[in-house]
């Protein structure tokens, strides 16, 4: 019997089982891979949905990268993690570095880091650190559920906000709001700038693709909110799925643009390690009949592989169906007028911190 064959009751994860993670010196075979197996880890997402939450330490709280795809240099993500559930998440595999599953231990194990004013300011006053727009929330987001308690982000806005440094932040939960007034601030400092992911409109599919992210509605307000308050919203359309919400493409360049978004980009569908066989489980789940189709399609994209790691080919893909879709969000973006550049966020006003016991300047007679 195939998984589809059986219905899926209600959608309260992203992911259907726990795969092992690829560091595991012992793997499950195809052989493991009947039914039962999975459909006892599946009723297991649905009827023990509970999240745990630890805290972890961290050596450097910034990390830089050198990429050529991303537009940013240094970036800080307060979690390991993130309880949104969305099955197509490429940060899944990274929860492979903590012993465990990039599956459903990535949606209810999720790690927070502590002491994050203090290790941001001891990185921000080292002599010789060049300041730059700081990323928060690029690999799992922000502003997720455990968010409301630890307050992290908060913290960090607070503290980049106070020494004038820039910063942008992504995220797709409406928790951003709370934050509303300290963005509004740095906004008008020109210090920040907004990211939005909305991948489809349709409320049924979010519902199985995000589970436990914010409605498509709910995301269109946090655009609009933001952008009232003079915040530049740039929305990222990802990631794009072959036949799952790539035909949406053009309404959600024009809804987002109602909202008073500034710009847009997107993010061809990647799947890196783990999330290949997690991915491909919850299409046959939830699209058995156009599984084959979507996969074909993908990998027509990808160089005849469901994933592709070159720079400058893994976020936008290759081949003619790649080509399609960045043609058809080009002339989407351009007819709104969302093909505009994101504002250059202020670097002059940034003010390095003293720390206690550091030895000050003194002023030449």
């Amino acid at each position: 019997m195939d998984l589809s064959d059986k219905p899926l009751r209600r959608v309260t994860r992203g992911a259907n089982y726990n795969p092992d993670n690829r560091f595991h010196e012992r793997h499950k075979t195809s052989a493991d891979r009947h039914f039962d197996y999975w459909q006892n880890e599946l009723e297991q997402a649905q009827l023990n949905p509970t999240c745990t939450y630890s805290s972890v330490s961290h050596r450097q709280l910034i990390q830089f990268n050198q990429s050529p795809d991303v537009p940013f240099d240094r970036s800080i993500n307060p979690y390991h993690g993130c309880e949104h559930g969305c099955i197509y998440c490429f940060a899944r595999p990274s929860h492979a570095y903590w012993d465990l599953s990039p599956g459903l231990d990535f949606e209810t194990q999720i790690l927070y880091k502590t002491d994050l004013r203090e290790s941001l300011l001891a990185q921000l006053a080292k002599p010789g650190y060049q300041v730059a727009p700081i990323a928060i929330g690029m690999n799992t987001d922000a502003y997720q559920p455990i968010e409301k308690q630890t307050q992290s982000t908060r913290v960090l806005i607070q503290t980049l906000l106070e020494l004038r440094h820039p910063f942008t932040l992504l995220t797709k939960s409406a928790l951003i709001e709370r934050d509303l007034e300290l963005l509004t601030e740095a906004a008008q400092l020109g210090l920040t700038s907004v990211g939005v992911s909305l991948t489809s409109l349709d409320v049924n599919l979010t519902r199985r693709m995000e589970p436990r992210a914010a409605a498509p509605k709910r995301r269109l307000k946090t655009i609009e909110t933001l952008s009232a308050r003079g915040i530049s919203v740039n929305v990222l359309v990802a990631p794009v799925i072959p036949f799952i919400n790539d035909s949406e493409l053009e309404r959600i360049i024009a809804a987002v643009r109602d909202a008073g978004a500034r710009s847009a980009g997107y993010v061809f569908l990647r799947l890196p390690h783990e999330l290949t066989g997690l991915f491909e489980t919850w299409l046959r789940l939830h699209f058995p009949q156009r599984a084959e189709r979507v996969l074909k399609a993908i990998r027509t994209s990808r160089g005849g592989k469901l994933y592709q790691a070159d720079f400058h080919k893994r976020q936008s893909g290759e081949g003619v169906f790649a080509a399609l879709i960045a043609k058809r969000f080009a002339k989407a973006s351009q007819r709104h007028g969302l093909d505009r550049p994101m504002p250059p966020l202020r670097t002059d006003l940034f003010k390095a911190p003293v720390l206690p016991g550091t030895q000050l300047n003194l002023p030449i007679e």
